[in-house]
């Protein structure tokens, strides 16, 4: 059994009289440990197939599981518990918080665990370590490069050792350079720490480090390739 098992997801929205369906009748499973790409242009789905496997958006229809967990049916307050638990989100943008160091950044989806501070303070200093950002621990965002701080964005995704980890255009705001850098970091993780991700990029080179490549043309999943 995959660990994500996505059945005949569609979302549809409305803009003015036209019904746009980004997703339609999409099927995908994803196996423990693996890295999935997924490209297209601009405003054919990405995001959204995203959003839906993260649990912040809901399919129309279709059917989301996630390890044996149907999330499409979890109560809003046992779904945000659940995703606390199982998702770790990569954003474009970094999103950490100006006002806290790289190390109170990371912390933040533990606080939304049953843990101990020491615990925490262990699992943070795992995913510092892994992203090679221990030296930057008590530095703002202000005070670190956008590599650095994609980094942390990356600790802060892997900090609560989630079953998925989904990364929306991780290399987007990077310079080639950096985003080579963090490109590497993301098939490192996926290897040693076994983490299943499933990456949005608008880059050919960016997708050809995933396991598998598909594409979302008109709604549909079409598979690419297979990394050598």
């Amino acid at each position: 059994m995959a660990l994500v098992e996505i059945r005949n997801v569609t979302k549809h929205y409305h803009k003015g009289g036209e019904t746009i369906k980004p997703l339609d009748g999409v099927s995908l499973d994803i196996e423990k440990g693996e890295f999935v790409s997924l490209m297209g242009s601009s405003g054919t789905g990405k995001s959204t197939l995203l959003n839906v496997i993260a649990s912040i958006d809901r399919p129309d229809e279709g059917s989301v599981k996630i390890d044996d967990v149907e999330i499409a049916h979890l109560s809003r307050t046992r779904l945000a518990k659940w995703r606390a638990a199982n998702i770790g989100y990569i954003f474009q943008t970094h999103n950490l918080i100006p006002v806290l160091t790289a190390y109170e950044n990371i912390e933040m989806p533990l606080l939304l665990l049953p843990m101990s501070r020491a615990e925490r303070r262990k699992r943070i200093e795992i995913a510092l370590a892994a992203v090679d950002l221990l030296d930057r621990a008590d530095h703002y965002p202000r005070q670190m490069s956008g590599g650095q701080e994609q980094r942390a964005g990356i600790a802060r995704a892997i900090v609560a050792n989630p079953k998925v980890v989904v990364a929306d255009e991780p290399t987007g705001d990077l310079d080639p350079t950096t985003s080579e850098q963090i490109l590497s970091l993301l098939k490192r993780l996926n290897k040693e720490l076994d983490t299943t991700l499933l990456m949005v990029t608008h880059d050919a080179e960016a997708a050809m480090i995933a396991d598998r490549q598909f594409k979302l043309i008109n709604g549909q999943l079409v598979e690419e390739g297979a990394a050598a």
